[in-house]
């Protein structure tokens, strides 16, 4: 069964150092070596998870060794904010609609201190 596009990039994001990688990345193009020194890992893991974003489509490498800079791939993300901002559009639509509802009922009796 093949796994679609999204289902890739948030299986990607689901860790949280692959998160701040490309936070990191958001900021500037960065080698393997680089993006691993904050981590108390070494640079194969480092490269593991980068390849996880780079199968999601999340991040490009324009060549090979660990060298070459690692690119953001900033229209994966659009595709992440499409899907979200429409599921976002179809729950302000239904609160709205209850809203609305709310609007037309009456209010309740209030009942009388000390009866």
């Amino acid at each position: 069964m093949a796994i679609d596009a999204l289902s890739r990039v948030f299986g990607a994001l689901a860790d949280p150092t692959r998160r701040d990688l490309l936070a990191r990345l958001a900021e500037t193009d960065a080698t393997v070596t680089a993006l691993a020194e904050p981590y108390d890992v070494t640079i194969q893991a480092i490269s593991k998870h980068l390849k996880v974003l780079e199968a999601a489509g999340l991040v490009s490498r324009p060549g090979v060794d660990r060298r070459s800079p690692i690119h953001l791939e900033a229209d994966v993300l659009t595709l992440m904010t499409k899907w979200i901002e429409r599921y976002q559009r179809r729950a302000e639509e239904r609160y709205r609609r209850l809203d609305d509802l709310l609007r037309t009922m009456p209010d309740p009796p209030t009942k009388k201190n000390g009866g």
